[in-house]
């Protein structure tokens, strides 16, 4: 009996894509859970860590909304909101854009690099689940066949 079998009590799967499809789907919700978990400890959400990590990338260049929207990992995000909430905790900066008024370029400031540099020390402990269960070339071959999934997005 697989893993998966075990944890959602499944012996019959209509194929193996099914079974596949199933297991990514928990899998993605597992690591997303315990992503929450890490960020809830920094009082931000996954989707404003996004939004910080693409900022401290352009720093000390800022970003305009759509740029920030296109770089996302869950496009369905109100990136507008979740700006203004980093705002409101002095982690971001709004300011018209220099070069279209009706713009506005988003920047990380000094506070969000402290708290994306705090945040680094233990970041990497989130591999942990692919380190400790893939060696470095299945996890390779995993992103092979991911790639290969997307090539359907």
């Amino acid at each position: 009996m697989s893993n998966i079998e075990k944890l959602i009590s499944q012996k019959h799967f209509t194929s193996e894509y099914n079974k596949g499809l199933i297991g990514l789907i928990f899998v993605g919700n597992w690591i997303v859970s315990r992503h929450q978990q890490f960020f809830k400890k920094f009082d931000i959400t996954m989707q404003q860590y996004n939004i910080l990590r693409i900022l401290r990338g352009q720093h000390p260049k800022g970003a305009n909304i759509n740029t920030l929207k296109e770089r996302m990992l869950d496009r369905m995000s109100d990136v507008s909101r979740l700006v203004e909430r980093l705002r409101k905790a002095g982690l971001v900066e709004r300011k018209s854009s220099e070069l279209d008024r009706r713009a506005v370029d988003v920047k990380i400031t000094n506070k969000g690099l402290a708290l994306l540099e705090e945040m680094d020390v233990d970041l990497p402990r989130l591999e942990d689940s692919l380190k400790l269960s893939l060696t470095e070339e299945e996890a390779a071959q995993l992103n092979v066949l991911l790639d290969k999934i997307l090539t359907r997005y």
